[in-house]
């Protein structure tokens, strides 16, 4: 089994962002004025969507169940503040029959990364950065770092200088230069494994490794899904001075009342603890990973290297508020947390044309590919024109995902919010159906102006 680490880090996923000029933007819509969450469910119809078409839905996320591809599920649609489709699916846990509930808690893995993105803006509003700052001056360890530039005829690593210090902007956007060792180019990945990297003891040990290998590429000339949002996290660390899951804590999850998202499990909720699985591609089925007596046996303790880019736990209810949050333009039940701009500024596409249409097309991961009106901003994807690329989102929309198959997105023009739940490690129909939950709820938006 991966330990947790290497596990976050194959949640992989995708796009790209650059220094030069961004591609065009999306016309934002004013900030929704409903600010009180109620989860209580009204008819569909209400708000423009049809119960009847929302029922390919329920049969698209059932049909999954029902081949043992998924051992359930939950989801969640809501519509100008009010929730109009809230739904669980099969088991939390298949070997007890324990049934999926909707107080279960689940990992969100790389949807940690909005989270760490919204504790970064937090920042960014007290003057504590900026996007143009470099990087290293808030890390001076990272002031000497080189890019890898192929090999010679040895077999050995050419390093060269950066054309300039990678910046805050290309940290927030992956474009830094930064790596997974599963993302890394050869060389450079393999010293992150070799590092053990993501095993470190905690964030600075982290940094003190990562400072010693070389950027993939030059700062701004590429993408790579990479460690970006936990060295985001000892930047947060570093900043506030509290440690990052206390700032969560303290600056996030209290004030919207997001009851259950931390770094662990306490031994008081574990029996609410889904159970996580994988797809065998023998058995052609899911398979669990370990548990004792039913009750899975990661995130039994706060983290020493809490990861701002994968180690967070939540509720569907958890995550639900945070991403209303963010659709409200920051705010919710009378507690700000970020301006309306700045919530524009994390969720506009920052990706030039030029990575963008990349020179050979290729970035981004799985389904998730750079392509015209589909770009990146601050730890979120963004549909800038949908309709360019192949979606019928609203315009603006942007969302995220995570390793074991958890999802949601924010779409400000159509003022919805959808997150949807389960636990398969990194299977390749996670994103597929991430997708096809895209084109089942906009088919079932029948009434737009409601």
């Amino acid at each position: 089994m991966p330990n947790r680490y290497s596990t976050i880090a194959a949640c992989a996923f995708f796009v790209a962002v650059a220094i030069s000029l961004p591609a065009q933007q999306p016309a934002h819509t004013p900030a929704p004025t409903h600010t009180t969450l109620d989860l209580t469910v009204v008819k569909p119809e209400s708000v423009g969507f049809s119960s009847e078409r929302l029922e390919r839905l329920h049969a698209l996320i059932q049909d999954e169940v029902d081949h043992q591809q998924l051992s359930g599920a939950i989801t969640l649609l809501a519509r100008h503040g009010k929730v109009v489709d809230f739904r669980t699916y099969g088991k939390r846990d298949l070997a007890t029959g324990t049934p999926m509930t909707t107080d279960t808690i689940f990992r969100d893995y790389s949807m940690t990364k909005p989270v760490t993105g919204v504790a970064m803006m937090i920042l960014y509003e007290e003057g504590k950065w900026l996007p143009s700052d470099p990087i290293s001056k808030f890390i001076p360890e990272f002031a000497h770092l080189k890019v890898f530039n192929g090999v010679d005829a040895s077999g050995k690593m050419i390093l060269v200088d950066p054309d300039h210090t990678p910046t805050m902007r290309e940290l927030m956007s992956h474009t830094a230069g930064f790596s997974y060792s599963w993302s890394g180019k050869g060389l450079v990945g393999k010293m992150y494994t070799d590092l053990n990297v993501q095993q470190s003891k905690n964030l600075q040990e982290m940094v003190d490794k990562i400072a010693t290998i070389p950027l993939n590429y030059q700062p701004g000339k590429g993408w790579l899904y990479s460690m970006s949002m936990d060295i985001e996290g000892y930047i947060v660390e570093k900043l506030s001075g509290q440690s990052l899951p206390d700032f969560m804590r303290d600056h996030i999850f209290m004030p919207l009342d997001m009851k259950d998202a931390a770094f662990y499990v306490s031994a008081d909720n574990r029996k609410r603890f889904a159970t996580n699985y994988r797809y065998d591609d023998t058995q052609k089925q899911i398979v669990a990973l370990p548990t004792e007596n039913g009750i899975p046996t990661d995130y039994t303790a706060q983290p020493t290297m809490p990861s701002g880019g994968g180690g967070l736990v939540s509720t569907i209810e958890d995550y639900y508020r945070f991403a209303s949050m963010l659709g409200n333009g920051g705010t919710l039940n009378g507690k700000r947390i970020l301006a309306p701009s700045t919530v524009k500024l994390m969720s506009t596409n920052h990706v030039s044309e030029a990575v963008i249409n990349g020179t050979n097309g290729q970035f981004g991961i799985g389904l998730s590919q750079m392509r015209p009106g589909f770009g990146y901003g601050y730890n979120v994807a963004v549909m800038f024109d949908p309709p360019e690329a192949d979606l019928t989102d609203g315009k603006g929309t942007f969302f995220w995902d995570g390793a074991a198959g958890t999802w949601f997105w924010v779409d400000p023009t159509d003022d919805i919010v959808f997150v949807g739940m389960i636990q398969r490690m990194t299977s390749p129909d996670n994103h597929p159906l991430e997708y096809k939950t895209h084109a089942a709820v906009y088919q079932a938006l029948v009434d737009p102006s409601k």
